[in-house]
């Protein structure tokens, strides 16, 4: 006992993973029983996003001293947030063009004569993102009205000084006490994660379709292609970093994302990773990485750009290139907008087939597999957040180094 005590956190989790997937297989769908422990834990975790992400953006801010840091380093995380997004559908776009996974199943769900080209609103995204009722923004964890919100008052503060020191102080204690509730939270993590590895292995089993084969090793090709190459490129060329020591240090938020799928879930873990492991100040990880559980979303932007061309490819529509760039754009603005919890794909990929003036018929089958394919979108997306952060912290003489190359993290 004292042995596993004394263990690393990211230890203990990889090994509790293992373990329930062991016991999820031998047990198969009877392991539904334990749910209710996965449940909790994922239940502990959303409990924290609102308010963690709401204080620790405001506190974030607050200590970016002036509205010119504010710019500075805001700006420069937001920029790589919308090019690696970008980057990362127009890659997908292009594994969808080679690999043509609705090929086979041509006609299988009947055909559709053509596209309409219907306008995808960026004024009314965008519109949306300002809240018309905090507390009800709050309420429904639709976390870019509260983001907006706390940058928005974050500055506010920066911009009246002294008389705003006594509110940035109880910000700053508000935000302490949200970071020692993560603490204790994450503290469960291996056993909550034993359980959501059982049961996801238990009971996945027939749902892996062999009509989607292609749909996922298509969109893995294009995960791991990102976290391969295009990551470990941007650390090396950008951040002037080892991606092995940077995939070392984060390596506990990659596997709670792995085993959550939810950004926002996993956002204690990767928290406590860039303060502890690689090495960011608070003023830089409590903006970014709230801000890009929300909006970037590497690896959704990269699965979006692979269905819309398996729909393409299914109704028999002919790709054009106007197409594949209202597709490429499509997937930024749906990949920004989707809330970085569990259940939001189905209703993402609905409104992309709308937008493309295409049947409904491919949502059955991507409910089935997103289980599947959602382990390494959200790995993904958690990873291109701290690679971002990490690649701003840098450039910003901002990276504790002394901290990053820490062999004895915990």
């Amino acid at each position: 006992m004292n042995f596993w005590t004394k263990r690393p956190l990211y230890f203990k989790i990889f090994v509790m993973m293992i373990i329930g997937c062991i016991v999820g297989w031998i047990v198969g769908p009877g392991i539904k029983v334990i749910s209710p422990i996965g449940d909790a834990f994922i239940l502990l975790l959303k409990m924290l996003v609102v308010p963690l992400v709401f204080f620790s953006i405001m506190s974030g801010v607050t200590k970016l001293g002036s509205p010119k840091e504010f710019r500075d380093i805001g700006g420069s995380v937001i920029l790589y947030y919308v090019i690696s997004s970008i980057v990362a559908v127009c890659f997908g776009t292009l594994l969808g063009l080679l690999i043509k996974p609705g090929l086979d199943a041509q006609g299988l769900l009947g055909l559709a004569n053509k596209v309409s080209y219907k306008q995808y609103s960026a004024v009314d995204t965008i519109l949306a993102w300002i809240p018309s009722n905090l507390v009800g923004s709050m309420a429904s964890m639709d976390m870019i009205p509260v983001i907006f919100f706390a940058v928005f008052f974050g500055v506010c503060l920066i911009i009246i000084g002294d008389k705003g020191k006594p509110v940035v102080a109880v910000i700053d204690a508000a935000n302490e006490a949200m970071l020692k509730m993560t603490e204790l939270v994450t503290d469960l993590a291996p056993y909550g994660i034993f359980a959501l590895s059982a049961v996801m292995v238990g009971t996945l089993g027939s749902k892996m379709l062999a009509v989607a084969a292609k749909f996922v090793l298509a969109d893995y090709l294009g995960l791991l292609g990102i976290l391969l190459i295009g990551y470990p490129l941007l650390l090396i060329f950008f951040g002037k970093i080892s991606p092995i020591q940077f995939y070392k240090n984060i390596f506990p938020a990659m596997i709670v994302a792995a085993s959550t799928t939810s950004s926002n879930a996993t956002l204690p873990m990767s928290m406590k990773c860039a303060r502890e492991r690689v090495g960011l100040p608070e003023k830089l990880y409590a903006f970014s990485l709230p801000l890009g559980a929300t909006v970037n979303m590497d690896g959704f932007a990269c699965s979006l750009g692979i269905i819309s061309l398996m729909a393409l490819q299914v109704y028999d529509i002919s790709i054009t290139a106007i197409l594949v760039i209202q597709i490429v754009y499509m997937g930024l603005m749906l990949s920004i907008g989707a809330a970085g919890v569990k259940g939001t794909a189905v209703v993402i990929s609905a409104v992309l087939f709308e937008a493309l003036n295409l049947p409904m018929g491919l949502l059955p089958l991507i409910a089935a597999i997103w289980p599947i394919v959602d382990i390494g979108h959200t790995t993904v997306n958690v990873t291109g957040d701290l690679v971002g952060s990490t690649i701003v912290g840098s450039r910003k003489d901002l990276l504790d180094l002394e901290i990053f190359h820490n062999k004895n993290a915990k």
